[in-house]
């Protein structure tokens, strides 16, 4: 199918759609300047996958240090970033009132500085925005976190920042409790409440957009295949194939700032 006659396919199936699911993946926000995952140029090409497992995390502070020396890393782009047209063009969708809500692999938190209403973005594998003990369950802005790194602040032991809640029963009086980013890391659950809503979301969907994922990383991928098995159109915007292509509706290969302005274009025209 030549690229234009995809798009105007795709702004066809968004016309007609009055509950679409907005699916997204590290893609969307390339093009605000964050690195992807799985590319050539991408995390984990750079780094061991097995080295951030959350198992090693809670087993050992070595991995605890690797964990916090990578984020400075891997945060700096996101803290610079800023919602591009992908992100606002899934903005004017929700205000065409077409969209139900996006669910996200993504943990950045464009979507929701795009200008998303609340409630409308469902992080599957979390936020970098906050941090939280995994003993007490403490939770601060992740910035305070960095800042207490860098100042070597009390409960930071070798780089590694411990939560210093008081705790009679624990070393020196305070909880110890190793503290990390509110993000799901190999090896560890998805949040339960997330992962839930979302499924739920996509099966009372009548489309079901993805944008920028490769559809590989279970269960977060299944979420467009219970769409489409309660009978959604599934339209899928990514600059390499996916698992998935063949099931879907339609298939665009480009830019999703690009792509998805160009169908909304189409659907207002």
């Amino acid at each position: 199918m030549e690229p234009d006659t995809a798009l105007r396919k795709a702004a066809q199936i968004l016309a007609d759609a009055r509950r679409i699911v907005a699916f997204t993946g590290a893609g969307i926000s390339t093009e605000s300047g964050i690195p992807d995952f799985r590319s050539d140029s991408g995390i984990w090409n750079k780094y061991d996958p097995n080295d951030f497992l959350f198992q090693k995390f809670i087993a050992f502070h070595k991995n605890r240090k690797l964990y916090w020396e990578r984020s400075k890393e891997f945060y700096e782009p996101i803290l610079k970033a800023q919602p591009n047209a992908g992100h606002k063009a899934l903005v004017r969708l929700e205000q065409m009132e077409k969209l139900d809500c996006v669910v996200t692999q993504n943990i950045d938190g464009l979507h929701q500085r795009a200008g998303h209403g609340e409630g409308r973005v469902i992080e599957l594998h979390g936020t970098v925005a906050t941090a939280s003990c995994l003993k007490c369950g403490k939770q601060w802005p992740a910035a305070d976190i960095r800042k207490r790194i860098v100042e070597e602040a009390p409960g930071v032991s070798d780089g590694v920042p411990y939560c210093s809640e008081p705790d009679p029963d624990g070393p020196e009086g305070m909880c110890g409790g190793p503290i990390k980013t509110d993000t799901i890391s190999f090896g560890q659950s998805m949040p339960e409440k997330e992962t839930a809503e979302a499924f739920a979301r996509a099966r009372n969907a009548d489309c079901c957009l993805v944008v920028g994922s490769s559809l590989v990383v279970q269960p977060a991928c299944f979420i467009p295949v219970e769409a489409k098995d309660r009978g959604a159109s599934l339209i899928i915007v990514n600059r390499e194939p996916t698992p998935m292509d063949a099931m879907a509706d339609v298939v665009i290969h480009g830019s999703a700032g690009e792509s998805l302005n160009r169908m909304l274009d189409y659907v207002l025209s």
